[in-house]
């Protein structure tokens, strides 16, 4: 297993002036034990990787556009990301599944277009609250990871997180056990298809992950890490979940 990995998804947040955030994050965690990767909004991306510099604190893109390049106006591809500064990229998040009707197929697509540029690709999957009340959890997250990664996934450019829809920004949390229950049969399916590699896939837990709750997550086995939404905001919400984390190495 590599190191653990918290990563924050600004989604449709952030200008120029919520750069004075990864600059503190960046003076706070110089030397940090664990992964960190902030993911703006596409049009920070190169200005946050420039005002990073050399610090060890990765940028990620959002998303990206299957193709490496033509007439998709409006899209990114991944080649583009990584021009820009982009590391890491999230493909498959429920938002960009729900709101933009991504399907398993066009998430695979783009981590493979996010492996061919060099990116580690942030793959998302989770149920519904309508699938977790029916009992359907594991079915929906073991066929959302075998539809969403590629063959040539490894533990080198694919990170999984699992994020239960009915959990993003609304405050509610599955039990510690409900966690380690996915997270379980996630690494009996990855080492199953991948061997060793699959032991070796960061599984991260995302779904309003905040300071006061990040500990006990970060407890369960199998939970490598924590991909962060509203909390990755700030420094000062962002700063104690790794601490958390690195509490755990």
């Amino acid at each position: 297993m590599g190191r653990k990995l918290v990563a924050g998804n600004w989604k449709m947040n952030g200008t120029n002036a919520d750069l004075k955030e990864i600059e503190a994050l960046g003076i706070a965690w110089a030397a940090p034990r664990v992964d960190i990767v902030v993911c703006p909004p596409a049009t920070l991306v190169s200005r946050m990787a420039f005002s990073l510099g050399g610090q060890p604190i990765r940028v990620g893109g959002q998303d990206c556009h299957a193709t490496e390049s033509g007439a998709h106006t409006g899209d990114i591809s991944a080649e583009m990301l990584k021009d820009a500064g982009a590391r890491y990229v999230i493909t498959g998040h429920s938002e960009r599944r729900a709101d933009h009707g991504e399907t398993d197929d066009m998430v695979r697509a783009k981590t493979e277009a996010a492996h061919k540029a060099g990116l580690t690709a942030i793959v998302c999957l989770g149920e519904s609250l309508a699938q977790r009340e029916a009992g359907e959890t594991l079915d929906v997250v073991a066929g959302q990871l075998a539809a969403s990664l590629p063959d040539g996934a490894t533990a080198a450019n694919t990170v999984v997180a699992y994020e239960p829809i009915w959990a993003i920004g609304t405050g509610k949390v599955p039990s510690t056990a409900q966690i380690g229950e996915v997270h379980g049969a996630l690494r009996a399916r990855l080492a199953e298809r991948f061997g060793e590699d699959g032991n070796g896939i960061r599984l991260l837990y995302g779904g309003s992950v905040k300071p006061d709750n990040a500990a006990e997550i970060f407890a369960v086995e199998n939970v490598d890490g924590a991909l962060v939404g509203g909390a990755s905001l700030k420094s000062t919400d962002f700063s104690p979940i790794i601490s958390a984390l690195e509490s755990t190495v």
